[in-house]
């Protein structure tokens, strides 16, 4: 009988909904079982950093990494698991583009401490003590990973063979890597997105689409959409036009508009911008020959309208873009400082 293949998977900074999709490939998840033995997963079973030192470099066959990385140790297991592994996937939107946890890099480290640990209502800490990578106490020296001032995509620190979009992946998507890999079948190219499309998620959405432009946006709670209408063109915002297809569009069709946790389009090198442009191309800006100024105030009472715009534009991609991080003090190297 054939020696099984080797799998692995490990949760870095994200919410743990990748970790429980893999199991939504229903049967398909006898025939993991058949076909590989669990090397290393620490959210299903009992393993050890230093199990994994242990492998020979190469010996883990595939490798599910979600999670963006936010600390020293999200880093040195990355390293570790790239090491020692002859498939590593960025699996997951936290992986793949930074996705909610890099939406810090729109504050600082110490902004982010001072909320937690001293200024929420919630919080007891009369002598204002902040986490340390290392404190001394009776027992001996403890040490805890270094928080990192900028949150990285999985690809910002190690090589990735693969991409797996979504928050989380859909089934289908996974089913697709572990098939290939247990079939032995020939992986597409290096750096390539497995189980997506590249399209837009508006050409497989079936709402109907009209030209028509919109004089206010709406969160969701706001307005009740009309059924079978696209989403954006009755003012509530969806990023299905800068967003990579493969979902099947199943936000917009229950009335949610698109997210883009699938990421950009090929050739696309900031998502929030494409978003960005794909928005403006539908505000209403007055009629033709209308003043200037005129045209500029409708604008700005549109664009009023929408809230939290570097939070929905870059919900899933801040980690990735071009911006990459809000400035903070001149600079740094993306650990200590800004980047």
């Amino acid at each position: 009988m054939a020696e099984k293949k080797k799998f692995a998977m490990y949760w870095a900074a994200s919410c743990g909904g990748c970790e429980i999709a893999v199991l939504n490939i229903g049967e398909k998840i006898l025939d993991v079982d058949a076909n590989f033995d669990i090397v290393f997963w620490p959210c299903a079973a009992d393993f050890k950093y230093k199990d994994v030192e242990g492998y020979p470099d190469g010996y883990i066959d595939l490798c599910l990494f979600n999670g963006a990385i936010r600390t020293s140790e999200n880093e040195e297991i990355a390293h570790l698991l790239r090491q020692k592994s002859k498939v590593l996937v960025a699996f997951g939107s936290c992986a793949y583009e930074g996705c909610i946890p890099a939406l810090a890099n729109l504050t600082t480290k110490e902004a982010i401490f001072r909320t937690a640990y001293l200024e929420s209502p919630s919080t007891d800490n009369s002598d204002g003590v902040l986490p340390q990578p290392t404190t001394q106490v009776a027992e001996g020296e403890l040490h805890i990973p270094e928080f990192y001032e900028t949150v990285k995509s999985l690809d910002q620190v190690v090589p990735v063979d693969y991409y797996i979009p979504g928050c989380p992946p859909e089934p289908h998507q996974i089913a697709a890597v572990i098939d290939a890999i247990i079939q032995g079948a020939e992986l597409p190219p290096p750096g390539s997105i497995i189980g997506a499309g590249t399209v837009a998620v508006c050409e497989e959405c079936p709402l109907e689409k009209h030209e028509k432009t919109i004089a206010r946006f709406y969160r969701p709670y706001e307005k009740r959409p009309e059924p079978g209408v696209c989403l954006l063109e009755q003012g509530i915002v969806c990023l299905g036009p800068a967003t990579r297809s493969g979902c099947g569009a199943k936000c917009p069709q229950v009335g949610m508009g698109c997210r883009g946790c699938y990421g950009p389009l090929d050739g696309v090198e900031d998502q929030g911008a494409k978003i960005l442009s794909a928005i403006a191309s539908v505000v209403d800006v007055g009629a033709p020959g209308e003043d200037e100024a005129e045209m500029e105030r409708k604008i700005e009472e549109v664009m009023a309208t929408l809230a939290d715009p570097a939070g929905t534009f870059y919900r899933f991609s801040l980690a990735h873009s071009l911006l990459r991080r809000a400035r903070a003090n001149g600079g740094g190297d993306g650990k200590g400082g800004a980047a």
